[in-house]
């Protein structure tokens, strides 16, 4: 390899948010240039760390951090709730100040973490017209799109609420979300030609005015514990639907957000952010990977 310059070693942070896990990697001093296979090689939870998305911490101009985001299948994405807690907390223990802010592809996140157990992220404001989700055609009411799944007459799903909260969303509305193999048709519903982005998919049940469950398909990065985006797609959905009032307790597989949509049309996620472990990664070896 001949002389090496800067540090031997990048640190890492291994940490999740209800179980939707992140290696996150601080590149603001030291540039570290992640391509879509050693991503992909460092999401693999056989031979690498393991995780579901890759977290790039990058100098922002903007704001404390850009929080770079790569999917286990090494694609990059403009939003993840869940990591953004994580970094928000780091930022915060770092900093000292319970307030940071996050730029990342789509937006600057504020953020306020009071402790680990209780991180708020403020996503900002929903965007609702089908050019916007994006969509492939023209719907007037993206409450609920013509998409279904199953025998024409009797579908399996059908309608879902279409939104971008930083990422495109579908949420079906179902009466168990147990009852649904989401990832058999999760990805096939991904790559519907519907979304020219792709898209999350959710199945989600309401359960009060003030509740619902949800499973998520998501992304690039198939069936996770959580999905913190779609917590909040699904919630601002709800409202639409006059299915519950603008603050709902979201339960997904990892464990429950508390989601609320703003009377000025913000949408605040709050929940944990934990660390599982520190460790570091020879810096030779994003140089070693073929690509």
């Amino acid at each position: 390899m001949g002389h090496m310059s800067g540090p031997a070693t990048i640190p890492f942070h291994k940490m999740n948010g209800l179980g939707n896990d992140f290696v996150i990697l601080d590149a603001r001093v030291q540039p570290i240039k992640v391509t879509t296979e050693i991503a992909r090689r460092m999401a693999d939870r056989s031979q690498g760390i393991g995780c579901d998305q890759v977290i790039v911490l990058e100098p922002s101009e903007k704001a404390d951090t850009f929080m770079r985001i790569y999917n286990s299948d090494g694609s990059e994405v403009g939003a993840c709730g869940n990591a953004a807690r994580c970094v928000a907390l780091l930022l915060s223990q770092e900093t000292g100040r319970a307030e940071v802010t996050i730029e990342t592809q789509e937006a600057v996140l504020r953020a306020t973490a009071t402790s680990a157990d209780r991180v708020t992220i403020d996503i900002g404001a929903p965007r609702l017209a089908w050019e916007d989700i994006p969509l492939a055609e023209p719907f007037h009411d993206t409450t609920g799109i013509e998409l279904q799944i199953g025998p024409i007459d009797e579908p399996l799903l059908h309608s879902p609420s279409a939104v971008n909260v930083g990422n495109p969303h579908a949420i079906f509305w179902v009466d168990d979300v147990e009852a649904h193999d989401l990832g058999r048709f999760g990805p096939l519903l991904e790559n519907h030609p519907l979304f020219p982005e792709r898209a999350n998919i959710s199945v989600a049940q309401i359960t009060s005015r003030s509740g619902l469950k949800l499973r998520t398909w998501e992304r690039g990065a198939g069936l996770t514990k959580a999905c913190g985006t779609a917590a909040c797609a699904a919630a601002v959905s709800a409202v639409r639907k006059n299915f519950t009032d603008r603050k709902v307790t979201v339960e997904l597989p990892g464990g429950p957000l508390a989601i609320e949509w703003t009377n000025d049309n913000r949408v605040l996620m709050t929940g944990p952010a934990e660390l599982e472990f520190e460790g570091v990664l020879a810096a030779d070896i994003l140089s070693r990977v073929q690509v």
